[in-house]
């Protein structure tokens, strides 16, 4: 379960009986894949730019999905990440 503050990651390790080998790079830290908080911030940022005007999702992901986007994108910037969050409930 993901409660504390030390569920944010930025960089996975490799889980052999998770991870595909195709979707890992071997670096100097390890084997492993970014953590998938930080794939959301880059996407956001360069195609939507530093600050976007609303981010919608469900509930679930606010923490700890959202609140490391906020961090990363935020922390990255110096910005504002975005102005309105929408969250639903489960679908």
């Amino acid at each position: 379960d993901k409660v504390g503050a030390r569920d944010f990651a930025l960089w996975k390790a490799y889980k052999p009986e998770f991870d595909r080998d195709d979707a890992i790079w071997d670096t100097v830290i390890g084997k492993g894949r970014p953590g998938w908080h930080l794939e959301c911030s880059a996407m956001a940022r360069k195609y939507l730019g530093d600050s976007i005007d609303i981010h919608c999702g469900g509930i679930d992901l606010k923490f700890p999905h959202h609140e490391n986007e906020i961090a990363q994108s935020e922390g990255a910037t110096g910005k504002n990440f975005c102005r309105c969050w929408l969250h639903n409930g489960f679908v």
